[in-house]
């Protein structure tokens, strides 16, 4: 199931290394009229200038640290029609339709979830009535760890960062008048994600629709949780078995539903560069079509159903190209590693959020332009999915004020700005492709150090991703702390005033409230028909050749809760424990 790269594919697809951007910008090798139109301009114009006004003093790169030169023209970027393409067009760098927004605008999705399955019910319509296309459910901390409301554990953490969710009971109050075959439900979940991704199928079964009708995402992308988030529940090896048995489900029964999106989002919320998020977020989705593949799966049966989740960060342009390389990697791999016929099975589908880790809580007002400019990367980069992070996320669960606003900002950037107008309107800039090329070469570099030391889950367990993150994480605090890098209202700009936000407070209520059901559930349930169901999900997981899922449908029938069935499975997988990376 290891991520190892073919050198084979890897000869044949890798981009080709751009220059240094650290060569001197006069010593690149020119030739003909672009030689000496770049030398007039260089002599008669550039040099006067430096000379009357110096350039600032700050290091001109990217916010990933990647060098930046003054200028780029038909001298610096070869011109590579293979690798732009068009519109719908392998390798896809500019897109994976042919018209884009021309056609449909981007799912507009607000990831929302606080406090009881009836106050995110309640937000839930609140934002449909306001014009969002797709759900997005935010879990809390205890149902993220799979931990039930009433637990020990759990206390204090009952829907304070996300709606709590412990049982189908819960999950039927929170989809509640639903119309779930007309929108489609992103749901954030990774350790426990296969139980309630089951929870889903239950309630929607129950209201009378059809697994095949069903449309969305579960997250289920546990490899990152090892990398970055840490919400993880059993050793990488079984935990990556259970991912599997959710995409031959949904492979066999769920054409519409992606059962993986492989999360390059949470990478860099722990401090990842925009590189480190493209390489590492792909040899995750790599892992996963190789251990599909192990399993028996044809390839283009489950990888047209992979979707990729990323961050888009303050650097527009960086964004923008990271965006346009991912695709470009993912097609090739594809066609020319995994031998993928079907079209679909190269493109890459991708939800964007903006990056939570940017808002500040000083001067809170300013991330809605942090979140303009942020929002901006990913329509230009071609985002199937966006969502757009509240104002006030640095100091509380949003507001529906805050919420409404950042709807509005995607509204504004479909309906008034005009960037939905044309297709990959920066294609083609000398910049952006240069910058695609170097970001492609250094993901290329990080799967070559991936492989060498064994692929994705060997890596996880000697602590290669963590480290890496770590060290960018300290170099980026770094520069805020000694001024390098300054960040509007936190370092530079600074006011002395007092934080004016409303404020949304999550009372304990929800957990007395969520306790006392589960209190009720327990008392009524059928105690054979429960003590049976969770024995054979207990049986069914020692054997290494059965898919787990039915199992964890007739244990929610039979009234087993979250926790319940975290433990059955822990009684036979174990738990883990990361190695400390100080």
């Amino acid at each position: 199931m290891a991520f190892v790269t073919s050198s084979t594919w890897m000869a044949s697809g890798r981009a080709e290394t751009p220059h240094s951007p650290s060569v001197p910008e006069g010593s690149r090798k020119r030739s003909g009229a672009v030689a000496k139109a770049r030398e007039a301009w260089e002599n008669e114009l550039l040099r006067p200038a430096l000379a009357k006004s110096p350039e600032r003093q700050d290091p001109f790169a990217t916010l990933g640290g990647i060098p930046v030169d003054r200028l780029y023209g038909p001298d610096t970027v070869p011109a590579r029609p293979d690798r732009i393409g068009y519109p719908g067009q392998f390798p896809y760098t500019r897109g994976v339709h042919p018209t884009m927004y021309r056609g449909r605008l981007w799912s507009m999705r607000m990831f929302s979830g606080f406090g009881t399955p009836e106050d995110t019910n309640r937000r839930f319509h609140y934002l449909l009535h306001h014009g969002e296309s797709g759900l997005s459910i935010a879990f809390d901390d205890p149902t993220l760890y799979g931990i039930d409301a009433d637990d020990p554990e759990a206390l204090g953490e009952v829907g304070k960062c996300g709606v709590n969710v412990s049982s189908l009971d819960d999950m039927r109050r929170l989809l509640k008048g639903i119309p779930l075959a007309d929108v489609t439900t992103s749901m954030t979940i990774n350790g426990p994600a296969n139980i309630v991704w089951g929870m889903y199928l239950l309630a929607a079964e129950e209201n009378g629709v059809r697994r095949g009708r069903l449309g969305g995402t579960t997250q289920n992308d546990i490899l990152k949780e090892y990398i970055a988030q840490k919400e993880f529940l059993y050793p990488p090896r079984p935990a990556l078995r259970l991912v599997v048995d959710t995409i031959e489900f949904a492979t066999k029964s769920m054409p519409r539903w992606n059962p993986v999106s492989i999360s390059g989002y949470h990478i860099r919320e722990a401090g990842s560069t925009a590189v480190q998020e493209l390489a590492f977020t792909l040899a995750d989705g790599f892992a996963y079509v190789e251990a599909a593949v192990e399993r028996g799966l044809p390839v283009d049966e489950f990888a047209p159903r992979l979707s990729f989740f990323f961050n888009s960060h303050n650097d527009f342009f960086e964004e923008v190209a990271k965006f346009r390389a991912a695709r470009r990697i993912w097609a090739r791999a594809m066609r020319e590693k995994y031998h993928a016929k079907k079209e679909r099975s190269w493109w890459m589908r991708f939800h964007t959020q903006t990056a939570g880790c940017s808002c500040t809580a000083q001067q809170p007002e300013l991330n809605v332009v942090r979140t303009t400019v942020q929002a901006l990367a990913a329509v230009i980069g071609g985002s199937q999915s966006l969502h757009t992070n509240s104002y006030d996320e640095a100091l509380q669960l949003p507001t529906e004020d805050a919420v409404r606003i950042a709807l509005r900002t995607q509204q504004i950037l479909a309906h008034e700005s005009g960037v939905a107008e044309t297709v990959d309107p920066f294609g083609g800039s000398y910049y952006l492709e240069w910058l695609t090329d170097r970001m492609e070469a250094e993901a290329e570099k990080y799967f070559d150090r991936i492989a060498t030391i064994g692929g994705v889950i060997p890596a996880i367990e000697r602590g290669f991703f963590q480290r890496e993150i770590q060290e960018a994480s300290f170099r980026y605090q770094r520069e805020v702390e000694s001024g390098e890098r300054k960040i509007v209202g936190v370092n530079a700009y600074t006011v002395d005033e007092p934080i004016k936000v409303p404020r949304l407070k999550i009372a304990e209520a929800a957990r007395t409230a969520q306790s006392k059901r589960l209190r009720a559930l327990r008392s009524r349930r059928n105690p054979a028909r429960h003590a049976r169901a969770l024995e054979k999900l207990r049986r069914v997981a020692r054997t290494e050749a059965g898919n787990t899922t039915p199992a964890v449908l007739e244990a929610l029938r039979a009234e087993a809760t979250l926790g319940e069935i975290v433990h059955a499975f822990q009684d036979v997988f174990g738990r883990y424990r990361e190695r400390s990376m100080f």
